[in-house]
């Protein structure tokens, strides 16, 4: 993860070096290298995914200084910290220290099997908290990302979520069980959101170069004394992409950048709003075309 962009761009390596120094041990050598179950481990993988993000934005800007401000950034769950760093709020450093607080918090709030996460498909939001308002039979259970029309996550105990994919054919839905290492984005993770306002307490947080939408209220925050309390009620609240893609639609973008690995954001946006053209920058042959994506 990242290696080819290291290789090609004096810019990326210089993120996985910072990234490297402020966590004081090799996170370049673990994304390079693995072992991938070390790699996985949500306190790992979350600073790798930050550090992946920014070195493949720090490649796009130094391929094309030019490139206009964007109007807004966004990130999913925890492309929220990656979108800010892009925005000059948070300091890459600052950045991956807290995300692998975060994991290690979120990791560490639900003793391991006890919770549990699922893809609904099929359904909208009024028919899946139903859904989970029928299998929680006095168990945490519910939204935890609005994805897209008909793929909506849901997060809680692991009986509760048991229950509803067992519910759910009868409703017309199907269920598809996630593997993840904890119930992320449910009230169960709680605690997490405590360890992090810990840790946001005594950072700096510089002003936005351009607003980023938030994922708890899909709104767009320009305001650097908002964000400290946006990270904070994230960690146990629903990641809302879907109405976040339809905002910035509607507000007339038409070209965005999926900037860092994988392409699974593209494939939400299209199904929320096809209006919405998405190049990917993960490797150096995206960053290669992204000028002409975008003119």
């Amino acid at each position: 993860m990242g290696k080819a962009l290291c290789a090609a761009s004096a810019a990326a390596r210089d993120v996985f070096e910072r990234a490297d120094r402020a966590l004081g041990f090799s996170l370049q050598k673990l994304c390079f290298e693995g072992p991938i179950e070390t790699l996985t481990l949500t306190e790992n993988a979350q600073p790798a995914l930050v550090t992946a993000s920014i070195a493949a934005l720090a490649a796009l800007r130094e391929a094309h200084p030019t490139l206009p401000t964007p109007a807004f950034a966004l990130g999913h769950s925890l492309g929220e910290y990656s979108a800010l760093v892009a925005a000059g709020a948070l300091a890459l450093e600052d950045a991956v220290r807290l995300v692998r607080l975060r994991g290690r918090a979120m990791q560490e709030a639900v003793p391991e099997g006890r919770g549990a996460m699922a893809a609904i498909l099929g359904g909208d939001e009024a028919s899946v908290r139903a859904l989970c308002e029928e299998a929680a039979q006095g168990e945490t259970l519910s939204p935890a990302n609005f994805n897209a029309p008909g793929q909506i996550v849901i997060s809680g105990a692991q009986g509760a979520v048991a229950r509803a994919r067992e519910l759910s054919g009868a409703r017309g839905l199907k269920a598809i069980p996630l593997k993840v290492s904890a119930p992320f984005h449910s009230t169960l993770m709680a605690p997490a959101a405590r360890a992090v306002e810990m840790a946001l307490a005594d950072l700096a947080i510089a002003p936005l170069a351009f607003p980023v939408v938030a994922n708890v209220d899909a709104r767009p925050n320009s305001d650097a004394a908002n964000v400290k309390g946006l990270l904070v009620r994230q960690i146990d609240a629903p990641v809302r992409w879907h109405e976040s893609i339809a905002l910035v639609a509607e507000a007339g973008v038409t070209k965005a950048f999926e900037i860092g690995p994988g392409k699974v954001l593209a494939g939400l946006v299209k199904r929320i709003d096809k209006r919405i053209a998405v190049y990917g920058c993960a490797d150096p042959d995206g960053i290669a075309g992204a000028a002409a994506f975008a003119s």
